[in-house]
């Protein structure tokens, strides 16, 4: 009992408050920009229960899994990774969600109802992280490699199937992150960009056999809002407006027009970057850029200082998730992205988003502890 007491100890010393202080201080700053886009909307005392309540769990949960030796997760991936597959078909059976969308990405529990994709996000990472691990050296020998992509396409189509591409995105861009990190030969990563080059426009050319309605809508729109001004470009020119009008120091916390008077839609959720510009202005927006790169780049510090290729992948999987989060989210407000309802990290609203954070950054602090050896 006295040695798990000073196991405990040192754990508790070598904690990267660092990476915990930026990330509370994003949470906290997220549930200040939550209260004022959700004051003027119904159910606003509920929000942010829900809110705060996320964070106290996430928080919570990101303690703990800093105690707990990364390594152990790796050597349960396998159950990880059925768990996973078994969630993902849960959403196509008893999943609810979006009549606008269509997309059924949401398991209600009746207190509460949580995205089971969001979970998926960490376990791929943890399953992938240890693939990689075990395959490094063969990393760029086709079939070790074709694999490599089964493991992650066969979660990336149960997404697709909800349909959700803004999450298969995500996963993609972890995929293609973690597989560059393990040093990938660059013939794949050529072919895969000239694929891409080569095969988009006939994507775009065949788009009603694989894209919804509303898919294409939003692609159009991103191009030129203004071709439906009502309708499907409504939420990019009011978000536009929004960031704009806030210009340097902001017009004041609760004091946003867009925000405050309704014209803003998603604006707790997909838009949050839109309230925080209108509210706070340019330095507002820029507060928030530099806390989530400083987070992102203590995942990658850490990532390089990691003891071993396992605990470096996974704090690559985590710094790339809050990437393309981040710049997707932050790019549709101003549209320098298409609108795919990508939640900005520690920031939008949403628990199953804020806890699966939280618990990212739990993950990523477990390898800093044991970089030097640390362990129950």
């Amino acid at each position: 009992m006295a040695e798990r007491r000073k196991v405990s100890r040192r754990i508790w010393s070598y904690m990267d408050y660092l990476l915990i202080a930026l990330v509370c201080t994003a949470a906290g700053l997220g549930i200040v920009s939550i209260f004022s886009a959700a004051y003027s909307i119904d159910g606003f005392a509920r929000l942010m229960i829900v809110q705060c309540a996320a964070f106290v769990l996430g928080t919570s949960l990101m303690l703990m899994i800093s105690f707990v030796d990364y390594e152990l997760l790796g050597d349960a991936s396998k159950y990880i990774y059925i768990g996973n597959v078994i969630l993902l078909i849960m959403v196509l059976i008893v999943g609810m969600g979006r009549e606008s969308t269509g997309t059924k990405g949401w398991i209600d529990l009746g207190v509460v109802s949580f995205q089971p994709a969001e979970i998926v996000k960490i376990g791929f990472i943890i399953t992938f992280a240890k693939h990689l691990e075990k395959v490094k050296e063969d990393v760029s020998y086709l079939p070790t490699l074709m694999l490599l992509l089964l493991h992650a396409g066969l979660l990336i189509v149960l997404i697709l199937l909800q349909p959700d591409a803004g999450t298969a995105m995500v996963f993609i861009f972890i995929t293609l992150s973690m597989l560059f990190i393990a040093k990938i030969s660059y013939k794949y990563i050529f072919a895969t960009a000239g694929a891409a080059v080569i095969g988009l426009p006939v994507l775009w050319y065949f788009r009603e056999r694989f894209l919804s309605a509303y898919q294409i809508d939003r692609i159009l729109v991103f191009f030129d809002p203004y071709r439906d001004p009502t309708r499907t470009g409504y939420n990019v020119i009011q978000s536009q407006i929004a960031v704009g009008s806030g210009q340097l120091y902001g017009k004041g916390y609760l004091q946003g027009s867009q925000n405050q008077f309704g014209y803003l839609p998603s604006k707790h959720t997909d838009f949050i970057f839109s309230t925080i510009g209108e509210e706070w202005g340019f330095v507002g927006a820029v507060v928030v850029v530099v806390l989530l790169a400083l987070i992102i780049w203590r995942c990658v510090y850490i990532a390089r200082h990691s003891r071993s290729d396992f605990g470096m992948f996974i704090c690559i999987g985590v710094a790339a998730m809050l990437v393309f989060h981040t710049f997707e989210n932050i790019g549709m407000c101003i549209q320098l992205m298409p609108v795919t309802g990508i939640p900005l990290p520690f920031f939008s609203y949403g628990g199953s988003s804020l806890v699966t954070n939280l618990v990212a950054v739990g993950l990523v602090n477990s390898v800093r502890i044991r970089r030097r050896g640390i362990s129950f």
